[in-house]
């Protein structure tokens, strides 16, 4: 007969056991357009599928979105449907490539902060039924420094910036890295040098930075690796395909396969949620504060 304490503990033990693990969220940001952004957030996704992990990834440039263009998807609707409760995000989520699932982004979706709380609430609850069957959220956000970024970046457990050799691309990757430091706490960011044509080059775009924050920031860089300058990639985007797909054994998508064994190695920051709806709870709280989702 189990005693009573044994019974608590038991329970604790199948608590433990059906709660789910936390879903980790990757928002992949650079500020400058051009970078590479989104190329870096399709291949991390398909990357990590291939690490045996359910990824999806969330097109979140609700501006102008086009993950859905870049692997050749044609999404019968969009985000903007799901808010205003037309249909369900099940509906929404299409099948990409190595077995990840893809969220496509909309056009004109209006303020996050003017959604009424049914739609808050309908939202939230549409990510839920979705979070337990995922080990992975891959955020791409939209180009720029927006509320909309900022947003999506600060709900994130994980931030990646991508940069590249422009002054522009350094320029803005400081800018997001400032703001979210100062006027939102973040102390932790990842860099990844992206379209480099040596190792030694994808250091010294990360030394560059580091140089400038260590001066006037008081935040911690992780350097994340560097994805190279390769053809395969232009080859790749041309005909809709995932590089470590279409290419596996090409310099760049070697390249890809080692930040996503890099990113699915980080810890998960403590308290980390076990669903998405906490995701989102966050997203439309700091959206609330200043921003919008879709300008």
């Amino acid at each position: 007969m189990l005693t009573s304490s044994a019974t608590t503990d038991q329970a604790t033990g199948l608590r433990r056991l059906a709660a789910p693990r936390p879903v980790r969220v990757v928002a992949v940001t650079g500020g400058k357009g051009g970078v590479g952004k989104t190329n870096v957030s399709v291949n991390l996704a398909v990357a990590l599928a291939e690490l045996d992990r359910r990824v999806m990834l969330f097109d979140a440039d609700l501006g102008l979105a086009n993950v859905d263009v870049v692997l050749g998807l044609h999404p019968p609707c969009d985000l903007s449907h799901v808010i205003r409760g037309e249909r369900e995000l099940q509906e929404l989520v299409l099948q990409g490539p190595g077995g990840i699932q893809v969220i496509p982004g909309a056009s004109g979706v209006r303020q996050m902060a003017a959604l009424s709380e049914a739609e808050h609430a309908g939202l939230i609850q549409a990510f839920s039924d979705l979070g337990t069957d995922l080990d992975t959220l891959v955020v791409d956000t939209a180009a720029g420094i927006s509320d909309t970024v900022i947003s999506f970046a600060r709900a994130a457990h994980e931030v990646l910036v991508v940069v590249c050799d422009e002054p522009a691309s350094l320029t803005d990757a400081y800018a997001i890295i400032k703001l979210l430091s100062r006027d939102h706490g973040q102390g932790r960011f990842r860099v990844l040098a992206n379209m480099v044509q040596s190792n030694q080059e994808g250091h010294e775009l990360y030394n560059k930075l580091c140089r400038v924050t260590d001066r006037y920031l008081d935040v911690m860089l992780g350097y994340m690796g560097c994805i190279p300058h390769d053809e395969a990639l232009r080859k790749a985007v041309r005909g809709q395909r995932a590089v470590v797909q279409a290419y596996p054994r090409s310099r760049v998508a070697q390249a890809f396969r080692s930040l996503a064994r890099k990113i699915d190695a980080l810890p998960m920051p403590m308290g980390a949620s076990g669903q998405l709806q906490f995701f989102v709870e966050r997203l439309i709280q700091y959206s609330t504060e200043f921003g919008e989702i879709g300008r």
